[in-house]
């Protein structure tokens, strides 16, 4: 079956969303070469990492995460344009189960209790179809064994896109845009918190301040990719 799907694959390729080479058979989202060189953050083993500056005082995070670097123009950008804004979303869960497999290994998330994305507003999910950060967290969720619940953390407030902001007006842009629907749920867990991409953290801060009354709540924070030399 194999022979017949690299055979098939010469024919009708599929293409590696970061490089765009076709994939072979066995190959999925990723070429082997992208699978393997994509720019990796490895946070997962360095605590003293530049996410967890950024978020210093602002965000008590205890582990603080991401798959990748974003590079502009670079293979980790396309990836996270393809989830976006070309109906990917089974690349977002792809790349959950990915990066679980390297953090099941060092088990920096073995307390965690439940995985919670960063939510769309209810109008932009309309308009999406999906939320690229929820299917992330799936795979992350399907990866590391962990409960997945994308009910409890809701954007009541409508934002424009962060993408040409800068790092004060991301901040307020998004201030006072969550809301916690279920405190009890949370009560004395460690919360994965999970967003596509990181910049500035203005998003995973007002997150947390939707957060931080729950008594003993812990949280963590990882995404797809941050975006370290653009803060």
């Amino acid at each position: 079956m194999s022979l017949i799907n690299d055979f098939l694959s010469l024919i009708y390729p599929a293409r590696c969303e970061a490089c765009g080479n076709g994939l072979f058979g066995h190959e999925q989202f990723l070429c082997n070469y992208c699978r393997l060189n994509l720019p990796k953050s490895n946070y997962h083993q360095h605590s003293n990492n530049a996410l967890e500056h950024l978020l210093a005082g602002r965000v008590p995070a205890k582990n603080t995460l991401a798959l990748y670097l974003f590079e502009k123009s670079g293979g980790v950008q396309k990836l996270l344009h393809a989830i976006k804004y070309q109906q990917q979303k089974e690349l977002g869960e792809y790349l959950g189960k990915l990066y679980a497999r390297d953090l099941s290994a060092h088990k920096c998330l073995h307390d965690v209790g439940v995985i919670v994305p960063i939510p769309l507003h209810r109008k932009k999910l309309k308009l999406r179809g999906y939320n690229q950060s929820e299917w992330f967290a799936k795979g992350l969720s399907s990866g590391l064994g962990k409960q997945l619940d994308a009910s409890l953390l809701e954007r009541s407030v409508e934002t424009s896109t962060q993408t040409k902001k800068k790092k004060y007006e991301r901040w307020e842009n998004v201030e006072n845009i969550f809301t916690l629907k279920n405190k009890q749920a949370l009560a004395n867990r460690h919360v994965l918190l999970v967003d596509d991409v990181i910049t500035t953290g203005a998003t995973i801060e007002a997150a947390w301040q939707a957060l931080k009354d729950v008594e003993g709540v812990q949280i963590s924070v990882a995404g797809i990719a941050f975006a370290a030399k653009q803060v």
